[in-house]
């Protein structure tokens, strides 16, 4: 694989370590909702990134204090879908709340729910829809994710009608997958799940196409295999950073060019990074921002905040 380097940029850091955080973009300002802080304590803060001024500073509460949420940027409005919560008796409870936040008054607003609870899926805004994708079962709220084998069960929400939908299945149940547009089309990518030989992280790549409402495979796969991991689109080309690949929490950050159909290595972060927050900036969409996760060790939040220029 052809190798590219170009160099990471540190940031201000959050102000607070987090790991599984809900994080969109709006108005050249970055959010960060929630997400799981030392211990796996969840955590209900809003952190908002000035990115002209690289300083952070608080939001308004989210309502529900949880960690794995979705979000969702819709007619300028962030939509938080999902996530669950680590009770005190080491059982987990999987939510299919939606809250809306505004964020020109700082305040939140009650959505829809949806049809069932997702903690940990994919999510991606197709024509004005949000599509949910897999997540933990929702039954797998005792064991612990490496006994769960993950949800298959996607849906869809029309705000013209104000409803969620059932679409088809993903063809792999797994959660702490990523998921991006490419082509028109929604790709889910890597992920993990418990099979009957073991916990398997996965370098599955899956395309769903809106239109037909069909699943199939990508025809490509990962360059490693990657839970947590993070993934984004710059110029129609999908790149993916960190993950756990079953070996090591991963350092790695490639690219993959759809026309060429070739994986491009990158220059790799300064450490291995999983269930980070990964979003591009709202000036002209290049830079890639890579917030908090977990670092080498697969359990310790880190409140890093690094950015990447993309030249190809």
């Amino acid at each position: 694989m052809e190798k590219v380097y170009s160099g990471w940029i540190k940031k201000s850091p959050l102000l607070k370590p987090r790991s599984h955080s809900a994080i969109a973009v709006y108005k050249e300002k970055i959010y960060v909702f929630g997400g799981g802080g030392e211990g796996f304590q969840s955590l209900k803060s809003t952190e908002i990134y000035d990115i002209h001024r690289d300083t952070w500073y608080q939001g308004r509460d989210i309502p529900t204090t949880r960690s794995g949420a979705a979000t969702a940027l819709l007619n300028d409005k962030i939509y938080v879908m999902g996530g669950g919560l680590k009770l005190p008796d080491g059982q987990f409870e999987f939510f299919n709340i939606v809250e809306i936040y505004d964020p020109e008054t700082d305040t939140w607003g009650r959505g829809t729910d949806m049809l069932m609870p997702h903690d940990f899926p994919a999510s991606v805004v197709v024509n004005g829809c949000i599509y949910i994708i897999g997540g933990h079962h929702p039954d797998a709220t005792k064991g612990g994710p490496l006994t769960d084998p993950g949800f298959s069960f996607c849906e869809v929400f029309n705000p013209d009608s104000g409803k969620w939908r059932e679409i088809a299945p993903m063809p792999t149940s797994r959660f702490a997958l990523a998921s991006v547009v490419l082509d028109n089309k929604i790709v889910a990518l890597g992920g993990g799940g418990l099979r009957g030989d073991g916990f398997k992280n996965f370098d599955i790549v899956e395309c769903y196409d809106p239109l037909n409402n069909t699943w199939s495979n990508a025809g490509f796969n990962l360059p490693w295999s990657a839970a947590g991991l993070g993934a984004c689109t710059v110029n129609n080309k999908l790149y993916i950073v960190g993950g756990n690949s079953g070996e090591k929490i991963e350092d790695r950050f490639a690219c993959y060019d759809p026309l060429t159909r070739k994986w491009i290595e990158l220059e790799p972060l300064d450490e291995g990074r999983i269930v980070m927050g990964i979003v591009q900036d709202g000036q002209d969409g290049k830079t890639i921002y890579i917030i908090g996760g977990r670092g080498g060790d697969g359990k310790t939040p880190v409140n890093k905040v690094e950015t990447y220029r993309v030249s190809l």
